[in-house]
């Protein structure tokens, strides 16, 4: 079980850090609407690795696996902050580029 929510949990990262950096990438595309539906999809990745992790945690205490929650605890901690905020901060510079920085042409 653990093996497959890490692997979950990784992939789910992949993508919550790929999103936005695809809509930076496709900036310079006229009419990129779908920068939105990125950025949720992003957040929605990073919400439901971080819900893994919260289930693995479980499962360690049902488990009564003390030992490996008191080796893993600290950094889990770190990383799913470090995760969250690279997930929040790239996905604000995509705001930023889209709905400030890059102004709606009107014709």
């Amino acid at each position: 079980m653990d093996v497959f929510l890490g692997l979950g949990s990784i992939g789910l990262a992949l993508v919550a850090w790929v999103f936005p950096v695809v809509n930076l990438a496709r900036r310079k595309k006229s009419e990129n609407k779908s920068w939105i539906a990125f950025s949720i999809i992003s957040v929605s990745a990073c919400a439901i690795t971080l819900f893994i992790q919260i289930v693995s945690l479980d499962h360690r205490v049902d488990i009564e696996d003390w030992s490996a929650l008191m080796d893993t605890t600290n950094a889990l901690v770190f990383v799913s902050s470090v995760y969250l905020f690279i997930t929040l901060a790239l996905n604000l510079i995509t705001f930023l580029v889209y709905s400030i920085i890059q102004k709606p042409k009107h014709t």
